[in-house]
């Protein structure tokens, strides 16, 4: 079967690296104990390849191992912090660029009358947007939760300077670093206790990976309840990092595999690959605006991680991804699920989203222009 050219990176990367695959299957074929739960052979070997993967995000993103809890995905991570870190009658702010992972739990808890929130609108300017977030600022407000970049547009929130905005009014800061670890250089020394990833996107990691990562700083209860292979004699779950959050038996061929894709982007280079990622985006940016009737969502004025989105006039962005679709391109068309981010945009029926990955080629690019 010939595999088409895959375009939707931002939604998981394809293909992975041959050093991630193989550690999932090594892992998978060698390391079958499970870790911390026995003294043997088996369970000793998983429990290593399990602390390594620790100390190699630890490394990454600027924080301590045991402060690394493993997640099926970025969703995963972001319930554990938003609902585990907010109390009753807490107001919190988020922006007007989210994925649902971030406001459905921000709704569903609103709904249910345990918090209130504010949506921070966001602009092309850094100032702008971050007068939004200070303008939402209540005495109630406990927390920020915001995306580091946009899913729809690639835009890049000012996370900084929103960091600073929070320890200015002692607000907890979680973020949603789907579409930025990996991709830009994002540590906990920017001012993030709660940093929450997918492996899968920009680590280069495999599906039903994620992770929380944390400063150590913030108290969060545990969504679950399990075996943790520690305090077993307790009814009562551990309260101590990792294990409170990481409830009954972690994925550990595929955390072992999210280890090689973070060691592959290190080995790699994360800003060669940014930048072979970013040329891409600009060849197809130049491709389209030399075409007809095709708008690009972007402006001068905001910076942005490797994704475009675009729309055709007179063709609905699912109608333009279902005939490239046929053409042997894989891209994402619709909303993303990130309503409030297309609200924002002005962009009711979607867009078309353009997403590259190390493994793109302008070639490929240029093929995509010629059937677009």
């Amino acid at each position: 079967m010939q595999i088409p050219v895959y375009f939707d990176n931002a939604a998981t990367t394809f293909p992975k690296p041959p050093a991630v695959l193989n550690a999932l299957r090594r892992t998978a074929a060698e390391a079958g104990g499970n870790p911390g739960r026995g003294g043997h052979m088996l369970s000793r070997r998983a429990g290593a390849i399990v602390y390594h993967a620790r100390e190699t995000a630890a490394a990454l993103f600027g924080a301590e191992p045991e402060h690394i809890v493993f997640t099926q995905n970025c969703t995963h991570a972001l319930n554990l912090a938003i609902r585990g870190a907010l109390r009753r009658g807490d107001h919190v702010i988020i922006s007007s660029m989210e994925h649902n992972s971030v406001a459905r739990p921000v709704a569903a808890m609103a709904e249910a009358g345990f918090i209130s929130y504010s949506i921070a609108q966001v602009f092309p300017q850094a100032a702008e947007t971050v007068a939004a977030f200070r303008a939402c600022i209540r005495p109630q407000t406990r927390a920020v939760i915001c995306t580091l970049a946009s899913n729809v547009t690639g835009q890049i929130l000012p996370f900084r300077e929103i960091a600073a905005l929070c320890r200015e009014n002692g607000l907890l800061f979680i973020a949603d670093g789907a579409q930025g670890c990996g991709i830009l250089p994002v540590t906990l020394q920017d001012g993030i206790q709660l940093l929450c990833t997918a492996g899968h996107k920009g680590l280069y990691g495999p599906m039903g990976t994620g992770m929380l990562i944390s400063d150590g700083t913030v108290p969060l209860k545990p969504l679950m309840q399990s075996g943790t292979g520690t305090q077993s004699a307790e009814l009562r779950q551990p309260d101590t990092l990792p294990e409170a959050l990481e409830a009954g038996t972690v994925n550990v061929p595929g955390i072992a595999a999210l280890d090689a894709g973070m060691q592959w982007l290190v080995q790699q280079g994360a800003g060669r690959i940014f930048a072979h990622e970013q040329a891409l985006c600009g060849q197809l940016i130049d491709g389209l605006h030399r075409k007809k009737n095709v708008q690009v969502f972007r402006t001068a004025e905001a910076g942005y991680v490797p994704v475009v989105s675009f729309a055709l006039e007179n063709e609905l962005p699912d109608e333009t991804a279902a005939r490239l679709a046929d053409a042997g391109f894989c891209l994402r068309a619709g909303l993303q699920c990130a309503p409030l981010a297309h609200k924002t945009n002005g962009t009711p029926n979607g867009t078309v989203r353009f997403s590259p990955s190390a493994m793109n080629t302008p070639a490929q690019v240029a093929a995509l222009l010629r059937s677009i």
